[in-house]
């Protein structure tokens, strides 16, 4: 391939010389859920979307993920998707991880206190579905070939049927997967391992129903998984500690069926396999999310084991992160520096996820006499402490994912905001289906700043508490107060509102106040508001 040509420094064009004119302001790259939920976030937001995927519109994309957890499902319920899929997956209360330890997901204190169990394609047709009616530009059987950036823009050069072309937009962001071509482009190396090879994936039928839609268990000789796709089809993933082939090696039905025996005492009667395959999982991540104009996301950035079904839940979260701060730079409402806050946020989430699921993956198949003993201590442990393992599965889940914030913040800064009860009967994450800002102060707070309505929705508790919230458009805190003081109290909102939205306020006269909340806009600043964190991204 091509050293791709990429620029990744400030390098402007020359003396005299003209930006060059730009095609669209995002392109991404690959149409898997990352991509698509991005995309589809980006055009809701007005902004030219175009969306370059290798394979052809007819070729569905391979489905591996099976689990939904509960931060996704938030995630996906701020876009009005939750519902929907929820009503055609299967309901888990808990995960078997290996002998007796489970996560329990019924202590989650979410709209969504389970695992949901839905195939991977599911999602992506309610995300493509929506990113269509957003007005993405798709662009199948093209394949990326390189890129060239400087400090105006970037330039995407892919093939088709037609020839070679190029599209120039003002950022671009990879979801391509493990073996990304955009972040071979940007020069990013991909270190890591990998941390189980030779596992065999099969779609099958089963004569005999399994106990549950999603069984999984590991033991001595092998490991395996079946999920269910809720219409007859069945994902079985299975590895055979004594039976390592190379990725390339053939695979058949009859492999298949011995990992299930070996890891779960039955192969169910599979017959039927509409296909079957090989492949290993690596543990990796990239040292940046960002390079210049260029961004990284899902498995384009980080790669790691199946255990947990973590893997495209936090590439969804990935887009979510970078949506909003992607379109409040564009569209002048930040200023560039936020997208820094991306790389700050998510680079140790990533970084968690390979530990915890290579951790658990290592665990399950421990097969030496003390690493039994090892394990079984551990599942009684983990079972038995409850501290522990809700803490796991608020991590697992995505629930207890929070960011940093700077000093002087306050407690609540950067942490996942539930989905409040709002005065009048709303709730807090329908309103964040607007793409916007949400502030919530108490029903019977007089006056005080108005923000912009183009950027923040405004809302009451419905409980009587007297915290005031900025919440951020993917969920999370951007600052709070619980001055008080009015005087004090208006001064910070005020401070936030310009801070987080890039618009100052207008006061309020409380006795010509007619219900609208329009704001005068002004260019967004980085000076740290009282109260809040000293960033834009809350780091």
């Amino acid at each position: 391939m091509d050293a791709m040509n990429h620029r990744t420094g400030p390098d402007g064009p020359a003396t005299g010389e003209a930006p060059a004119a730009r095609d669209t302001d995002v392109i991404v790259v690959g149409a898997g859920p990352t991509g698509l939920l991005l995309a589809g976030d980006l055009a809701e937001a007005g902004l030219g979307v175009t969306l370059l995927e290798r394979r052809p519109a007819t070729i569905s994309n391979l489905t591996r993920a099976l689990a939904v957890h509960a931060r996704t499902l938030e995630q996906l319920d701020a876009r009005g998707l939750a519902d929907e899929l929820v009503a055609g997956g299967h309901r888990l209360s808990a995960i078997r991880l290996f002998g007796d330890a489970a996560f329990d997901a019924t202590r989650l204190r979410s709209r969504f206190p389970f695992v949901l169990i839905t195939p991977q394609f599911e999602v992506e047709r309610l995300l493509e579905r929506r990113a269509r009616h957003a007005g993405v530009d798709f662009r199948h059987d093209s394949e990326v070939l390189g890129l060239d950036q400087d400090a105006d823009g970037v330039t995407v050069r892919f093939r088709t049927a037609e020839g070679v072309g190029g599209l120039r937009a003002a950022y671009a962001v990879g979801t391509d997967g493990v073996h990304s071509t955009l972040r071979e482009a940007i020069g990013l190396p991909f270190p890591g391992k990998s941390v189980i090879r030779s596992l065999v994936l099969a779609d099958v039928r089963l004569a005999q129903e399994p106990e549950s839609p999603f069984t999984v268990n590991a033991n001595d000789d092998a490991f395996a998984l079946i999920g269910s796709f809720g219409d007859g089809w069945y994902r079985v993933i299975g590895w055979n500690r004594h039976r390592q082939a190379d990725d390339d090696a053939p695979a058949d039905l009859d492999e298949v069926r011995e990992c299930t025996r070996l890891a779960l005492g039955r192969d169910y009667g599979m017959y039927d396999a509409r296909w079957v395959s090989r492949f290993h999982s690596d543990e990796r991540q990239v040292p940046e999310y960002r390079v210049g104009r260029v961004f990284l996301a899902g498995d384009a950035a980080h790669a790691h084991s199946p255990a947990g079904g973590q893997g495209m839940n936090t590439g969804l979260q990935d887009a979510a992160n970078l949506s909003w701060k992607l379109a409040a730079v564009l569209r002048g409402h930040a200023p560039e520096s936020l997208l820094d806050s991306y790389q700050a946020e998510r680079h140790p989430v990533g970084k968690q996820v390979l530990r915890s699921s290579g951790a658990l993956i290592r665990l399950a198949l421990l097969h030496t006499a003390p690493g039994r003993a090892v394990r079984t201590f551990a599942a009684r442990v983990f079972n038995h402490l409850g501290p522990l393992s809700g803490r796991a599965i608020r991590a697992v889940s995505g629930i207890g994912i929070a960011y940093a914030a700077g000093p002087g913040a306050h407690p609540l800064a950067g942490r996942r905001a539930p989905d409040i009860r709002l005065a009048g009967g709303g709730r807090l994450y329908a309103l964040l289906r607007q793409g916007k800002f949400v502030l919530l102060t108490p029903a019977d707070e007089p006056g005080g700043p108005r923000p912009a309505a183009d950027r923040v929705v405004t809302a009451s508790w419905r409980s009587a508490r007297r915290t005031a919230l900025l919440v951020r458009p993917d969920g999370y805190i951007a600052w709070a107060t619980d001055a008080t003081a009015p005087a004090e109290r208006a001064t910070a909102l005020r401070s936030a509102l310009l801070h987080w939205t890039g618009a100052a306020p207008e006061d309020r006269d409380p006795a010509a106040e007619d219900g609208d909340s329009i704001g005068t806009a002004r260019p967004a600043t980085l000076t740290p508001p009282a109260h809040a964190a000293d960033t834009p991204g809350g780091r």
